[in-house]
């Protein structure tokens, strides 16, 4: 007995654990091709929200359907260790337990590190399962587990040994309040509303002074020059003189730079080496004293003489008052720049002088730009291309070094000046013995910092199947067939991974890359915590079921756009689950009768779902290959509540207490299968569980391991005869709504006789379609158009259904007039279009030919609605 109601946890928990028993997720080598996906991995401080959800279900539709096309189907999941955001919720732990992280060695906070990784690392793979992610959970990766961190040492190893990386001094990204520093790609760029004050400089032995707009007065006391362009007349009167910095008195020169900007401000430039890019490298040119006046968590240092152990903006609006109370301010004025923010910790990054370790990107860029450009590695959508391009024709060098103990520590060895780079400090100790041959293994230090938590995930794709150690599963897995990911981290993840790819491997990581768009409210808000508009994950499945949910995510997900989402798509989805539902029992409870044969209807109707099925999967399948996958489930969609559930159902039910024949349900029962099979990649749960509930199934014939449908020929006429037996039938029944004729009272419908019309009821079974599902007395050809009664138009066939009622002919004229004026209208778009030479010339013959006998048809709709006018008028 089949329950009224659709319970999905209780369904979602059962297939879910059968589909674990049986190993159905779990991949190895074998004779069948390949299909990879490696999973994005999510941060283990993360927890399931709606671009989790939208990705994943993007990965496991991928995935289901190349396992139902006989693939090997592969999903490895695994996690980011994240080395910001993991090591700022450790410390946030241990202070609130009464502990500072000052106060403990580097392996007692290691300790409780892992000890917090491992109590809530693995929540968001759990996650996943509730949402359907069918992953190969034997192969998770985590990018510090032991497998991951030999590749990473012995890539970073190898580019060091092979002259691609290096440590130097540079202006790097400094985040104050994780303490570290961060790559250009970490830092997100926003106009901001900022405060320009414009500050008098002093000359030395003058009443003189010159002015400099800055929005950040407290570098001021890391001047060490103010610079001017050799052209500008204006200083030419300064040149070889110095100026006094404010409130601190300390004397600076005044230098000329063609690097100044005479247009900007007052032509004048304040010089502070230590904390902007540019000025750096104006502080080389001139060889200018470089003052570093902050401490690493943003508070002023001892070398900036006051506010010491203040934080910076706390100390820009204190200096900014003692500079007015001085009469150093000429004027302060809004203004609105570029801030640089952690991507991490939202916190206002400052530019820093670093020693730090960098790969040169330029060394390795090469193959990977020719590889995306000549669609070796192919973008969807495509225009990511051009993006991708600038970038790595611009690309810089990557700063891999992290002031943090969460993570990859960097093999490099210190001993007498000396750099010693060795995958373990026994082949740093061998190396060095060759220089100092009287050094001990404990003289060697090691390197403090860490490395990006991305010098690990762009080798993702390789070390997920252990790639430097275990040839044959990389061989077989690698390159992955497609890359599921945002387009926000083409440059922090893609366009590395392919880099290590051909770097590596000399071959590309994957062969697609989906890019997916941002998840937005249907404001077009991007959802936050902050504004409140992201639901909760876990919930929405609770509430819609994860069919429902994944159904609500998709249909809004058009190829490459931003996702709108609205929980009113879920609800569409638990509606859909519930159709699909009822459409088991109604198919469940039907009586069978062996002595009878299948009505010709049935016949025709069961034909026409075959044939209309094979044209929706060519359609299907054109999606898949274009990753159009919110198009394709539409069409899988309308298919099954339009013409399965709505009309095909409708065509073959017996009468109420009556029994059908065998034939017709075991045609009904095979068609719904096969719509199991379709819909399973995007509604796995429900699938499954009408699979079984259809049919008595042996041990291991499940949905999920079924064969996905293939796309047949299909008779577009047959197809286009039932459809317009569905446009006759719904115009009948509207004809009765609006005279108010019930539906159990028959009806006489007449079509005119015609080539076309005839070709229609000598078609077998297609009249009992008409007269089953529109309560007719009969359906028959006549060449009186006379007849009385209301008529209308289906295709180009006029029909007539007979009353014995008064009819309102002025209605009847209003009505046909409206129709006359839409067909005008489109034939008028056809005209214009075939009459447009470029349209004609450039479209394929098929696609010109039906536009034209779309204009025929139209034609012939308005002859008919004209003669029918003048008739109704006449009388």
């Amino acid at each position: 007995m089949i329950s009224s109601r659709y319970n999905p946890s209780e369904v979602e928990n059962t297939w879910y654990a059968h589909w674990m028993d049986k190993k159905y997720f779990h991949s190895e080598p074998d004779h069948r091709e390949a299909f990879s996906i490696v999973i994005p991995p999510p941060n283990v401080t993360g927890v399931l929200h709606m671009g989790h959800m939208l990705n994943n279900t993007i990965q496991d539709i991928l995935i289901r359907k190349a396992r139902m096309d006989g693939k090997n189907a592969c999903w490895v999941p695994g996690t980011d260790h994240a080395s910001i955001a993991t090591e700022a919720k450790v410390v946030k732990m241990l202070r609130d337990q009464g502990i500072k992280k000052g106060d403990l060695t580097r392996e007692e906070f290691l300790k409780y590190a892992w000890e917090w990784k491992e109590k809530f690392g693995g929540i968001i793979l759990e996650q996943l399962q509730k949402l359907g992610a069918s992953c190969d959970w034997d192969r998770t990766a985590f990018t510090m587990d032991d497998v991951r961190s030999q590749g990473v040492l012995k890539v970073f190893v190898d580019l060091y040994n092979n002259g691609k990386l290096y440590r130097g001094k540079r202006m790097v990204n400094w985040d104050p309040e994780a303490k570290t520093v961060l790559s250009n790609e970490e830092v997100i760029y926003g106009l901001e509303n900022s405060r320009l004050y414009h500050v008098k400089y002093q000359i030395e032995g003058s009443e003189d002074y010159v002015t400099i707009a800055t929005t950040r007065p407290e570098t001021i006391m890391g001047d060490t020059a103010i610079a001017v362009h050799p052209d500008d007349p204006r200083y030419t009167h300064l040149e070889g003189k110095y100026a006094i910095v404010p409130v601190l008195g300390r004397v600076i020169p005044i230098i000329r730079d063609s690097y100044v900007d005479m247009e900007f401000g007052t032509g004048a430039l304040k010089v502070t080496p230590a904390h902007d890019v540019n000025d750096y490298e104006i502080g080389k040119r001139h060889d200018l004293e470089v003052i570093d006046v902050f401490n690493d968590d943003g508070t002023m240092s001892p070398d900036a003489t006051v506010y010491i152990g203040e934080d910076r903006f706390v100390v820009r609006k204190k200096f900014a008052k003692d500079l007015e109370a001085n009469g150093h301010i000429l004027k302060i004025e809004d203004y609105q720049n570029n801030v640089g923010r952690s991507e991490r910790t939202n916190c206002v990054v400052e530019p820093r002088l670093s020693l730090q370790w960098y790969v040169d990107m330029k060394a390795i860029a090469g193959p990977a730009l020719d590889a995306v450009m000549k669609d070796e590695v192919e973008f969807f959508p495509k225009n990511q291309k051009n993006i991708y391009r600038h970038w790595m024709e611009n690309i810089r060098d990557w700063c891999i070094s992290r002031q943090l103990w969460w993570g990859h520590r960097i093999p490099a060895y210190y001993y007498g000046g000396e750099t010693f780079v060795a995958e373990t400090k026994e082949e740093a100790w061998t190396i060095a013995k060759t220089k100092f041959p009287e050094i001990n293994i404990e003289d060697l230090r090691q390197d403090e910092d860490v490395l990006d938590t991305w010098f690990s995930s762009w080798l993702w794709p390789i070390t997920v199947f252990d790639g430097f150690n275990d040839r044959k599963t990389l061989d077989y897995y690698y390159p992955t067939s497609v890359l599921v990911t945002g387009w926000d981290i083409i440059f922090l993840w893609v366009a590395r991974m392919v880099m290590a790819g051909y770097e590596w491997e000399n071959k590309r990581p994957f062969k697609h890359v989906y890019f997916t768009g941002m998840v937005r409210d249907k404001l077009r808000r991007k959802m936050s915590k902050s504004l409140g508009n992201s639901p909760d994950a876990l919930q929405l499945i609770e509430d819609f079921g994860a069919d429902g949910v994944r159904f609500g995510m998709m249909l809004c997900s058009p190829a490459g756009g931003d996702l709108l989402f609205d929980e009113k798509l879920c609800e569409q989805g638990r509606n859909f689950c519930n159709k699909i539902w009822n459409a088991l029992r109604l198919v469940d409870g039907w009586q069978t009768d062996e002595n009878t044969k299948a009505a010709a209807s049935d016949i025709l109707a069961y034909e026409w779902m075959n044939h209309k099925m094979n044209a929706i999967l060519a359609d299907v399948d054109k999606n898949f290959n274009e990753y159009r996958l919110s198009e394709a489930l539409m069409s899988i969609y309308n298919f099954v509540w339009n013409d399965f559930c709505s009309w095909y159902l409708e065509m073959v039910k017996p009468p109420y207490e009556g029994k059908i024949a065998q034939e017709t349900k075991n045609n009904t029962i095979q068609l719904f299968t096969k719509i199991c099979a379709i819909m399973h990649p995007f509604m796995p749960f429900i699938t499954e569980e009408v699979w079984h509930k259809l049919s008595d199934r042996k041990e291991g014939d499940d949905c999920m391991m079924s064969a996905y449908p293939a796309y047949g020929n299909f008779d577009q006429q047959l197809i286009d005869k039932v459809e317009q037996s569905k446009d006759i039938i719904t115009s009948i029944r509207d004809i009765r709504n609006k005279q108010g004729i019930k539906a159990k009272d028959l009806l006489d419908v007449y079509i005119i006789s015609s080539d076309r019309s005839k070709n229609l009821m000598n078609t077998a079974g297609w009249d009992e379609i008409c007269i089953k599902s529109a309560s007719l007395n009969q359906l028959a050809l006549t060449d009186d158009d006379s007849i009385t009664g209301i008529s209308f138009i289906s295709g180009t066939e006029k029909c007539i259904v007979s009353l014995k009622q008064e009819i309102d002919i002025q209605s009847q004229i209003e009505e046909k007039k409206k129709e006359l004026d839409y067909q005008l209208g489109f034939v008028a778009s056809v005209q214009k279009k075939l009459e447009n030479e470029r349209f004609v010339s450039g479209a394929p013959k098929d696609v010109v030919d039906k536009e034209r006998a779309k204009l025929a048809d139209g034609e012939e709709r308005v002859k008919i609605l004209t003669e029918e006018i003048q008739r109704l008028e006449g009388l």
